[in-house]
């Protein structure tokens, strides 16, 4: 698309209300953060409430994520989540004392009906991304669809996911970039990817966690944990346009139940949002 500066690409991104705002097209960009799976209640709304004060303070609207269950864990004993039952209560605790809408994953068609109940967004996993059964019943219950794209999945293969759902006469539909694989067990982030996903017209989200995964190697022999990547790639693709920013945030990274290395500092989070709407002010001016 040939605009005017890099943020104008919004102009023409499908325009989705969620709750009391607005998301894509001029609208200001929005923060999709929270832990990994749903932890403690204390430590969720701990999250929740600090990440929308931030959010608030800088003019962001903010959406509290966390999973109720991760069913790709396949390594013994690791935790999952608390289940589809405690957990959608929980995130409905969360939604309803926190005031913030609620976005979390799914992974059977069974469980669109319950989700829809308490999530103000279906997200459909990155390794579920082509399981168009499964995203054709999430958006049945008339939530918005966030798309997290397979690591496996070339952006412009993201067309054809696009597709299927226009035909079917559903368009409230987001897609997140979280990476692509670069050999075995690691990711790297292709900006250009962000350009080529936001021609399709539905707004773009940048997953600065996910995308830091990969093979201890990367931050062998330097002063570098794969969090301390987060913050540079987040600038980068906030300079490219995007209109939202998925991150998963906990006051104790380290310590996290799940997907601890791409867990961003909880104290650290005010200093990225001041930073990226400092970017985004310079797109427009």
């Amino acid at each position: 698309m040939h605009n005017k500066n890099l943020r104008t690409h919004r102009i023409g991104i499908k325009k989705i209300q969620c709750n009391s705002f607005t998301i894509g097209n001029d609208s200001p960009l929005f923060l999709i953060a929270g832990p990994c799976l749903v932890e403690d209640i204390s430590i969720c709304k701990e999250i929740a409430k600090e990440a929308k004060r931030i959010c608030n303070k800088y003019g962001l609207n903010y959406i509290f994520k966390a999973s109720f269950d991760k069913s790709n864990k396949t390594i013994p004993n690791s935790y999952r989540g608390p289940g589809w039952e405690k957990g959608l209560e929980q995130l409905k605790q969360i939604k309803k004392e926190i005031q913030t809408p609620i976005i979390t994953d799914i992974h059977e068609r069974e469980q669109c009906d319950a989700v829809a109940e308490v999530a103000d967004i279906i997200q459909i996993p990155a390794l579920l991304s082509k399981q168009i059964d499964l995203i054709l019943d999430s958006a049945k219950t008339g939530k918005i669809i966030n798309i997290k794209k397979g690591q496996f999945t070339a952006p412009w293969e993201i067309k054809n996911i696009l597709s299927r759902l226009s035909e079917e006469g559903y368009d409230n539909v987001m897609i997140t970039e979280r990476g692509t694989m670069f050999g075995y067990q690691t990711l790297v982030s292709d900006m250009r990817s962000l350009q080529i996903i936001s021609q399709f017209g539905y707004p773009v989200i940048f997953d600065g966690s996910h995308s830091v995964h990969g093979n201890n190697s990367i931050v062998e022999n330097t002063q570098f944990k794969h969090r301390d990547f987060i913050l540079p790639l987040v600038r980068s693709a906030v300079a490219n346009g995007i209109d939202g920013l998925f991150l998963e945030i906990h006051p104790y990274p380290d310590k996290a139940k799940s997907d601890s290395i791409g867990t961003f500092p909880l104290e650290k989070l005010e200093k990225l949002v001041e930073q990226v709407v400092e970017i985004d002010k310079a797109l427009i001016n």
